[in-house]
């Protein structure tokens, strides 16, 4: 049976890299999904690379959410609210928080 995954991604600095973990996990017959916590990626950082893993993520019945709106416009991530991630969070097997939460203000 396929486990259910879920991928938070606190730090921008470990989001897209932890995007491929997910899909890593794809491969491997589980339902993976992401979910970007706070930050907005930085268009210098999203590459044709990085959208073809999201796509590829797609195509294998998985997801990449983002709270804060501006992934949403820009790249069409899925828009997820904090009260949809809990429920989300309730149907997963695993759970995993991704990369170390820093302050981007440093």
């Amino acid at each position: 049976m396929s486990k259910k995954v879920c991928f938070m991604y606190p730090s921008s600095e470990y989001l897209l890299d932890g995007v491929r973990s997910a899909l890593g996990l794809a491969v491997e017959n589980m339902y993976a999904y992401g979910v970007v916590m706070y930050n907005e990626i930085e268009e210098n950082m999203m590459t044709d690379y990085h959208k073809e893993n999201i796509d590829w993520i797609r195509d294998m019945e998985g997801e990449v959410f983002s709270i804060p709106d501006g992934n949403v416009e820009k790249y069409g991530l899925v828009k997820m609210t904090l009260e949809e991630l809990g429920q989300k969070l309730r149907d997963m097997d695993v759970i995993v928080p991704y990369g170390i939460m820093r302050s981007d203000k440093s």
